[in-house]
């Protein structure tokens, strides 16, 4: 297992190390180290993450710092640093056709499932679950996010018939809204018939890695979301073990956009996710959410889905889910402040007004 190191500004940066054959993109990782206002970040510093002889070492660095660094280290380091750099501080303006301004688009949840882990049932109904996202895009919903199976830790798979029959009436009868509709689906036949019946973006928990997932997606030419898992829903809580949590996250995504592509789906129709919940403890959820601003060095827009989750509980005691609005509202935050470009959540109205005022 790699073992990490605390962030330490006055560590000695390792000289002579991208001699050879070294996948920098697999060893040198960056990350602002400011918080995101008015659209963009302010840079006083950045986060560098090295993996080197099986260990993760982390500096605090100066834009002078860094540079100086990776030119005394050779042209291959500074074309690398340098495009991090450029995707850091070119924050992704549009997504799906939204623009992205100086706060986060909100995706408002509409599980149409009897056994979502906190809303399951809730909006089972068509007609429950029509009147549900109406009610969400009159709060300030900027997009729908429609699901018809559960992943929540320990849930069992539907059919795809089954998925297709829940999410189709619901997406037929939110269209003449004119809402920007996701489907939440890992199944490519789900996908399909989804976005026929008139949903604009397929947002996938297994980051299209099902079968004939990528294909169908790059034929259909929508957006994509490409999430973080590791394992499966019924098994992922099961002491879930990274090298580095952080970086595994951001190496695979870079993978899955990779593949994707290949299949000839465009960086700028990819945004990621890198998972809080799904196959991570608590320290790993509290990594990810600490050190989100890496994942802007993927290019992509990045999304934060952490919306009543159980973290929550396991920092402020047995609260049910539905009982976690406080907790889940300071997770929107944090994802503000480190420039996530999208918010998954249940409460949208709660959350148009705190993000209101942190824009304010």
């Amino acid at each position: 297992m790699t073992r990490s190191s605390l962030d330490s500004g006055s560590a000695v940066l390792p000289r002579g190390f991208c001699t050879g054959a070294v996948d920098l993109s697999k060893t040198v990782y960056l990350r602002p180290l400011a918080p995101y206002v008015d659209g963009g970040f302010d840079f006083p510093a950045y986060g560098l993450a090295l993996r080197l002889n099986d260990t993760v070492q982390r500096f605090s660095l100066s834009h002078e710092e860094l540079m100086n660094w990776a030119n005394e280290e050779g042209e291959d380091l500074t074309v690398h640093v340098g495009q991090l750099l450029e995707r850091i501080e070119t924050p992704v303006r549009t997504f799906a056709g939204l623009t992205v301004t100086s706060r986060p688009l909100i995706m408002g949840i509409v599980n149409v499932t009897p056994d979502s882990f906190s809303d399951g049932g809730d909006n089972f109904d068509p007609a429950h679950a029509i009147a549900h996202g109406q009610q969400m895009l009159a709060q300030g919903a900027d997009i729908l996010d429609i699901g018809g199976e559960s992943t929540r830790p320990g849930s069992a798979p539907v059919t795809i018939e089954e998925e297709i029959r829940r999410v189709v009436p619901v997406i037929e009868g939110l269209t003449h809204t004119g809402a920007k509709i996701s489907i939440d689906t890992r199944n490519a036949a789900v996908m399909e018939a989804a976005i026929k019946a008139g949903a604009h973006i397929i947002n996938d928990v297994t980051a299209l890695e099902g079968d004939g997932a990528v294909e169908v997606a790059a034929k259909l030419g929508v957006p994509v979301m490409l999430m973080h898992m590791q394992g499966q829903p019924q098994t992922m809580q099961e002491n879930p073990v990274y090298d580095d949590c952080v970086l595994d996250i951001y190496d695979y995504l870079a993978e899955r956009i990779k593949v994707c592509e290949a299949a000839g789906i465009k960086r700028a129709n990819i945004c990621t996710d890198p998972g809080v919940g799904f196959g991570k403890t608590l320290d790993h959820n509290m990594s990810v959410m600490n050190q989100l601003g890496l994942y802007h060095g993927l290019g992509c827009a990045v999304l934060l889905g952490a919306s009543r989750k159980s973290f929550i509980a396991k920092i402020c005691g047995d609260i049910p889910a539905k009982e976690r609005l406080p907790g889940s509202l300071s997770a929107v935050l944090k994802g503000a402040v480190n420039g996530a470009q999208i918010v998954r959540v249940h409460d949208v109205a709660e959350t148009k007004q705190a993000l209101d005022v942190w824009v304010a």
